[in-house]
């Protein structure tokens, strides 16, 4: 039988994936765990870390905040301590990270017909 590689069915993701995702280093994930009491990933027997789905929806809510709005992290961490505000700022992200794809994807498109 082989190895299922379907995400959606994965519980738990390795910090290397998830900075791969988010496009931060692993380094910075590690940081942010000291900084932000909301995340916090499962750790083994052997201290490797195990992030869960609401781990990385939080984590892409930092890169959002961070990276999008240019918050400092203590500004970031004051928006996240606002629970209202989480919820809009979450959807905020997904809505953006939608339209970076369609936006790569009519790109490719584009491409496609300026070949031919």
């Amino acid at each position: 039988m082989a190895l299922n590689t379907n995400k959606d069915l994965k519980m738990y993701y390795s910090i290397k994936e998830v900075a791969n995702e988010l496009s931060v280093t692993e380094t910075t994930l590690r940081y942010w765990e000291s900084v932000f009491p909301q995340v916090s990933p499962y750790k083994g027997a052997n201290g490797v870390r195990r992030y869960t789905k609401e781990d990385i929806k939080t984590l892409r809510t930092i890169v959002h905040l961070v990276k999008e709005r240019k918050l400092t992290l203590a500004g970031a961490k004051k928006q996240l301590k606002n629970g209202g505000t989480k919820e809009t700022v979450e959807t905020n992200s997904d809505v953006i990270d939608r339209l970076k794809r369609i936006k790569n994807e009519l790109l490719g498109i584009k491409q496609e017909l300026d070949s031919l």
